[in-house]
């Protein structure tokens, strides 16, 4: 068990009973507490020379577990690079009053309402650079929902091409942002679609945050990310990370968890102390709603049109397969451990996968062939009714 198992095992019932979590919460805290134990299944590989056998354990594929959610954060970001466009990308953060942080904790249909305004403000921004051509740019949005202290702060991280391609097959680049605009127009678009949202009492506060914010919501960028490389570190380091990595977590005592951060604004390193509890209460509220989706693609990166596929991609399509393998249980453990998991400890043969375990109890692959089929077939039959 890793150290954020162990926290969230040995408070199982407080979390339960004293902070009655949503049912997704516990849906996912179930899965990650229960990740890689022998008994939900696993696959056994003999070595066709010694006899030697090795059973490696499921895993819960939660993006909340540490392991999985690792896993899952380097399968998006590969992916993600594949869409991308061989240009300039910038990468843009727009932020909101902290006042408006309990609206999307109270009602998380709301965050909707962040991708909406961002949206709305970049191809309007686009869009007025020439009308009569329509140049459209290619743009990614992340939500997060974590500051580096764990607070509740959601914030969308977008990663937006220095250019637009026309409906002419032209592409014109686009290298100054009008910052000022940025922050006006993403307020006044999140503001109204939080009225459109929650109703007339919301007028009050809108009123009230307009006074108080008179430039615009914070929008800042990083600065432009030029070469294949750099893009990529960046979509790893800031569109694909999970809410905490077990590095930050430095000590558990069964009462208390200590985790450390930097600053954002001088990098200073931050220590903090708190009851396990509390550090549970601030990791579960980063759990999105089942089937919400926290990246999204507009623009060139939404839409499939041919004549979009005359635009040069950072990563050609016959290096794919390559990168995707490489994202692979037995590649990853090469690389980041340095040994190949299913070679055999005794004589270094290649081991061979034998049969799979559900519940103690060995799956044939047929069994699990048929189980498949029938799932697809209840589906074919139900869209042809």
């Amino acid at each position: 068990m890793n150290i954020l198992q162990n926290i969230f095992n040995d408070h199982y019932e407080e979390i339960q009973y004293c902070l009655h979590p949503r049912p997704v919460v516990m849906e996912n805290i179930e899965k990650m507490v229960n990740c890689g134990d022998p008994s939900y299944g696993g696959a056994m590989f003999g070595c066709p020379c010694c006899g030697e056998l090795k059973f490696v354990t499921f895993r819960c594929h939660s993006k909340f577990c540490p392991t999985c959610g690792n896993k899952y954060c380097i399968d998006r970001s590969t992916k993600m690079s594949f869409k991308l466009i061989d240009c300039t990308h910038r990468h843009l953060v727009f932020t909101i009053d902290e006042s408006l942080r309990p609206f999307f904790l109270k009602d998380r249909s709301l965050l909707n309402c962040l991708f909406s305004a961002v949206r709305s403000v970049i191809l309007k921004m686009f869009h007025e650079i020439n009308k009569s051509k329509n140049f459209v740019p290619g743009f990614i949005c992340v939500l997060h929902t974590f500051g580096r202290p764990l607070e509740w702060n959601p914030h969308i991280h977008c990663l937006l091409t220095e250019g637009g391609f026309s409906d002419e097959g032209f592409w014109r680049v686009i290298k100054y942002f009008n910052y000022t605009y940025l922050r006006k127009a993403f307020q006044t678009a999140l503001l109204n679609e939080l009225e459109k949202n929650i109703g007339p009492s919301f007028k009050k506060i809108k009123s009230a945050i307009y006074k108080k914010d008179k430039n615009g919501f914070y929008v800042y960028a990083k600065p432009n990310l030029c070469d294949t490389d750099t893009v990529v570190k960046y979509i790893s380091r800031y569109l694909g990370r999970p809410v905490i990595a077990t590095s930050r977590i430095d000590s558990y005592d069964g009462e208390n968890v200590t985790f450390h951060y930097n600053k954002h604004e001088d990098n200073s390193y931050v220590e903090k102390t708190m009851s396990a509890i509390d550090f549970i209460s601030l990791l579960i509220q980063h759990i999105p709603e089942k089937h919400f989706k926290m990246t999204r693609y507009y623009g060139l990166y939404a839409r499939h049109r041919k004549i979009d596929d005359n635009l040069r991609k950072i990563i050609p399509k016959s290096k794919h397969r390559i990168l995707l393998d490489f994202n692979k249980w037995r590649q990853l453990t090469l690389l980041s451990f340095g040994y190949n998991p299913l070679k055999c400890p005794k004589c270094n043969h290649e081991m061979e996968f034998l049969e799979l375990y559900h519940k103690h109890k060995p799956v044939s692959l047929e069994e699990l062939y048929e189980r498949a089929m029938a799932k697809y077939r209840c589906r074919s039959s139900g869209k042809n009714t």
